[in-house]
């Protein structure tokens, strides 16, 4: 499959055709992206598409431990996600899964990695199937991840 797109500065591949990876730099230690990726006060403000509204953000940040994330969009159109978290190892790997209408569940692989106070952000998602992931890149999906790492980066701006 090895499709490679650009959104931005975020970059999308699909090294098989099960997987997408998606990577980005951010200017910021790793300590305050994960904090960024992981804490309820800091999620609403960045993920998901630009003019939507997270409404729900619950962490239970242990492994076993659930998530669960629902935004309201444009002409009431709504959206969630929910997960468990496997693996946690601050502030470098987060391993969940993902629930998302339609696609089954994902296993969502973060890595970040550090050099010169700089992030490097590595993010694959493991879909069940090669169905689903075309499905998912059918979507928005891609458009919508972007804009939300336009505004994690301007969050952690505000973070430093």
């Amino acid at each position: 499959m090895d499709l490679v797109s650009r959104v931005g500065a975020t970059t999308f591949t699909t090294p098989s055709a099960r997987e997408i990876v998606v990577t980005r730099d951010f200017d910021a230690p790793r300590a305050l992206v994960f904090d960024a990726w992981t804490n309820p006060e800091h999620l609403p403000h960045w993920m998901g598409p630009r003019e939507w509204t997270m409404t729900a953000c619950e962490i239970d940040l242990r492994p076993g431990g659930a998530f669960r994330f629902a935004w309201d969009g444009p002409g009431g159109a709504q959206m969630g996600i929910s997960g468990l978290y496997r693996e946690i190892v601050p502030p470098e790997r987060l391993v969940t899964t993902e629930a998302w209408a339609g696609w089954g569940e994902t296993l969502n692989t973060l890595v970040l990695a550090e050099d010169s106070g700089r992030t490097a952000m590595t993010c694959t998602v493991l879909f069940p199937s090669s169905e689903a992931l075309s499905s998912a890149l059918a979507t928005p999906m891609r458009d919508g991840m972007s804009a939300g790492f336009d505004r994690l980066d301007a969050r952690l701006r505000t973070m430093a």
